[in-house]
């Protein structure tokens, strides 16, 4: 992004939260050049003052923007699910200004060619940052590592086979070995495919009462116990995706408790519903359909007490951030049964409403929500922007958390329309998001706040 060509802007009259430096106040926000210049007290916007943008914030949050650790975008391959282009203009509807591109691409992303051709494309499509991922063994096949230094030097911030686990411990400690050298964490994916094989949804009553294969939560915990012992051996850099389970929680909060250094993340999904969404139930009251292959995910949706646990982590800080595992499908996909549907829910545009319900709900602190969407992710992938800190990149989020709105997927930027939560009200919605001081996204509804005039 060429920064010096960014106009000025000016985010009038807002709430500040910046968690990494303790600000929630009332006041202005002056990005200039494409970087974050100050926060000053509220005042009046200066009126004629070419080449300034006032975008104004009343009864609006303002934040740094969201980063996005693991996200899938499909390209190369599979450009019908999903395209660099698609899914970053998806992030910026989410309020998200940067997403980690998942491997597991077709071909994919195992040398260096795959991770030039992303930057490419990114350089040219995207709308937010996009910063690559590689997998950790060729062909995501498990046995042999890939050339780890050399793809770090390409650029490549993490490396992880999501969706695949890396079943042979050997290779595991030798990958996380290697993750100290290069200091980019090893992303796993924690799954013991011979406890899990066939599941197709969590293993409990509500599998029983609909004769689906059950996943057992047990399949991942086994998995975590083992890289955690692996990462105290090692001392590498390991990052545990997508946590579902209770006892999951309790692993890692005894491993944090033995100063065992790493990161763990949660998904909107998992922190929000739970296994009876596939029966059809629905918080709000409104009957669902039953099997809705939109809800089928990879790892399933848990119990109630799982979610209630996974909320508790993260407000204590045993689970460190948010990622969305933004998975686009085509329709092919998952018009189906439910045992031959793929895995996978789109949530992009999405994430931010359904979090909110945890504040709104008193779940979560509005400020440490924004913490576990921002400055933590940045930290745990050695990331620039998470914050609003003088200097730091324009990356900026700017979001009503009243507003109201009614899921529509085929009003998504995604290619991607498989969500559970179609024709659902949600509460909160990004109104505008600031990518590298530039504005890449504006809600249609409310572009009244966009005022003054920008220089040619």
């Amino acid at each position: 992004m060429d920064l010096k060509s960014a106009p000025d802007i000016l985010v009038h009259g807002g709430r500040i939260i910046d968690p990494a430096r303790g600000i929630d106040q009332m006041g202005n926000l002056w990005l200039r050049q494409g970087a974050v210049s100050e926060i000053t007290p509220p005042a009046p916007a200066p009126e004629g003052r070419r080449g300034l943008l006032v975008v104004n914030a009343a009864g609006a949050i303002v934040c740094p923007g969201f980063i996005d650790v693991h996200c899938h975008l499909r390209d190369p391959g599979e450009e019908q699910k999903e395209t660099i282009a698609t899914g970053t203009r998806a992030a910026a509807r989410g309020g998200f200004t940067a997403v980690c591109a998942m491997a597991n691409t077709s071909p994919p992303v195992d040398n260096r060619a795959v991770v030039e051709y992303i930057q490419r494309t990114a350089a040219a499509r995207a709308v937010v940052r996009v910063y690559p991922l590689a997998t950790v063994t060729q062909g995501m096949a498990g046995r042999e590592l890939t050339e780890m230094a050399d793809l770090a030097e390409a650029g490549v911030v993490a490396f992880s086979d999501d969706g695949r686990p890396i079943v042979d411990s050997g290779v595991m400690r030798h990958a996380l070995e290697y993750s100290r050298l290069i200091e980019r964490p090893i992303m796993v994916h924690e799954e013991d495919p011979s406890l899990s094989a066939g599941g197709v949804m969590n293993e409990g009553p509500v599998a029983t009462r609909l004769g689906l294969k059950g996943w057992p939560g047990v399949a991942e915990e086994v998995m975590i116990a083992r890289d955690l012992a692996l990462c105290e051996v090692t001392g590498g850099f390991l990052h545990i995706a997508h946590v579902t389970t209770a006892r999951g929680v309790e692993i890692i909060r005894r491993a944090r408790e033995r100063g065992i250094q790493f990161t763990a993340e949660a998904t909107p999904h998992h922190l929000t519903l739970t296994d009876e969404w596939v029966a059809g139930w629905r918080p709000d009251g409104r009957r669902g359909m039953p099997y809705d292959t939109a809800t089928k995910v990879n790892p399933p949706l848990r119990s109630e007490a799982d979610r209630q646990a996974l909320v508790a982590a993260l407000r204590d800080g045993t689970i460190d951030l948010i990622g969305t595992d933004h998975a686009p499908h085509s329709d092919v996909d998952k018009l189906c049964e439910y045992n031959t549907a793929a895995f996978g829910i789109s949530g992009l545009e999405t994430a931010l409403a359904v979090l909110l319900g945890l504040v709104h709900a008193g779940e979560l602190s509005l400020p440490l929500l924004i913490r576990r969407l921002t400055c933590e992710p940045a930290r745990a992938f050695h990331l620039p922007g998470g914050t609003l800190a003088p200097g730091t990149p324009a990356d900026v989020c700017i979001f009503d958390p009243d507003a109201t709105w009614t899921v529509d997927p085929s009003e998504f930027a995604s290619l991607g329309h498989n969500t559970p939560l179609a024709g659902m009200t949600l509460r909160g919605k990004v109104i505008a998001t600031i990518c590298g001081g530039r504005l890449v996204y504006v809600d249609e509804q409310r572009k009244e706040i966009l005022s003054g005039e920008v220089a040619a």
